[in-house]
């Protein structure tokens, strides 16, 4: 029998976290899916009537949380593949910091984005 190789450590929590991110974002896509596409028409959708559903706390704060999560599931499955294609050594540690920083970086901008577009801080 083949030998199954993966940079996941057995029973870890960054397994399960990848896991469970695409739980929630496989939920998460279906609910964007089914608002924007059968309860408001793509010729419905404005950039005033998404400004108004941003402005809702509960909105905006799912957006946010896909925000994190879809962004540490694609780090996190970029960085693994990386490693199960032999990343090591000093250049396993520069990807990890590199894609640690696009993170940070990507996060920060997206909530800006959001905070923005959900005029300043929700109710």
């Amino acid at each position: 029998m083949a030998e199954r190789y993966t940079s996941f450590e057995p029973g870890g929590r960054r397994w399960l976290w990848q896991r469970l991110t695409a739980a929630f974002l496989v939920v998460v896509l279906a609910f964007h899916f089914f608002l924007l596409h059968f309860v408001n028409h793509a010729d419905e959708v404005t950039f005033a009537l998404s400004q108004a559903r941003m402005e809702q706390l509960t909105y905006f704060s799912l957006m946010i949380l896909f925000l994190v999560t879809a962004t540490f599931h694609g780090v996190n499955g970029v960085y693994n593949a990386l490693v199960n294609q032999g990343l090591s050594g000093t250049r396993k540690t520069a990807v990890k910091a590199i894609l640690g920083l696009a993170s940070v970086l990507l996060i920060v901008q997206g909530v800006r984005t959001a905070l923005e577009w959900a005029g300043g801080v929700p109710i």
